[in-house]
């Protein structure tokens, strides 16, 4: 009796540890939605999230992936598409995705990765306890934009107006702009807003920008623009405007200087919130985190074509200097 007590015990040991797969069918759907584009290192960073809480793709779960390309208003479609799946979580990248989620279902979880106050979308009822099917991490990202500033100014001191590019098509865009020229005021710093919901209104809008003397640029968060980076740092560098961005992508392919959330870890960290989901955990219990990784970087060729001398301040503050 004692050893068919134990080989009971030692069963039900070994089958508590069994991958989320072996213990119920069909293995769960990860259905990833994005306003913008696939980006292999976000994914990958995502995938990484999953695999360090336990959870392997193919073991453990499957994920599709559906995005808009910066066309905003595909969005329902595809949030439905996934729904139909009988997708067990959504993982969406970005504020406007997050909404088209939580406008297409009550009932799915959906985890997200938000750019600006979830509470002022209507994401959740509060950052503690957020209620309803959402919750996840906020990034933060306009209330750096007085910070994007300073460091712009600090390594274009000559600059007179700071262009803002913004994509009026974006529910983010408003609340971002009412960050932007708060800053501004406070700063005393006279900006442009430059409108641009496709890729030849961005190619005009610095084209515009570019009448002006001593200008500047401050790329505001969206999914079209983080679509289109090589074209954005092309432009900057073709009309010598020094610009700032949010995320260090930008700089990588030629940007001058960025500032924001580490957006990886980000990705990585709304994975660990996604296994959180899949083993039974309720979004309402889980409250949404808040960044606590930044990263200020900076390309010291795309400065030197500039002809701007980087502050020995602003080096020693740099998290990574590309050469």
């Amino acid at each position: 009796m004692a050893s068919s007590r134990r080989q009971f015990l030692a069963a039900f040991g070994a089958a508590a540890a069994w991958p989320i797969a072996a213990r119920s069918q069909p293995m769960p759907l990860i259905g990833f939605l994005s306003a913008g584009s696939l980006d292999d290192p976000s994914t990958a960073a995502l995938l990484a999230g999953l695999a360090e809480s336990g959870l392997v793709k193919g073991r453990d779960f499957e994920i599709e992936y559906r995005t808009a390309e910066g066309k905003f208003d595909r969005l329902p479609a595809l949030a439905a598409d996934l729904i139909s799946r009988r997708a067990a979580v959504l993982v969406t990248g970005g504020s406007t995705s997050a909404l088209a989620a939580k406008r297409a279902t009550t009932t799915i979880p959906i985890v997200f990765l938000g750019a600006d106050d979830p509470v002022r979308f209507g994401l959740v009822a509060s950052l503690s306890h957020p209620g309803g099917n959402a919750t996840g991490l906020n990034l933060l990202t306009s209330e750096l934009t007085t910070k994007r500033l300073e460091l712009l100014r600090e390594l274009a001191p000559s600059t007179m107006i700071v262009g803002v590019l913004v994509n009026p098509g974006s529910p983010e865009s408003e609340p971002q702009l009412k960050d932007v020229q708060s800053a501004a005021d406070a700063m005393g710093q006279k900006i442009q807003i430059l409108s641009a919901s496709s890729e030849s209104e961005i190619d005009s809008a610095f084209a515009m920008l570019a009448t002006s003397p001593n200008a500047a640029l401050l790329i505001t968060n969206d999914a079209l623009f983080d679509g289109r980076r090589n074209r954005i740092t092309d432009l900057a560098a073709a009309h010598a405007i020094p610009a700032v961005y949010d995320r260090r992508a930008y700089v990588e392919v030629g940007g001058l200087i960025s500032y924001g959330t580490h957006y990886l870890d980000g990705y990585r960290r709304l994975g660990s919130y996604a296994a959180k989901i899949l083993r039974g955990a309720k979004p309402a219990d889980l409250p949404v985190e808040q960044s606590t990784r930044f990263e200020l970087v900076i390309n010291a060729k795309a400065a030197k074509a500039l002809r701007l001398e980087i502050p020995a301040k602003l080096l020693a503050l740099a998290d990574d200097v590309i050469e």
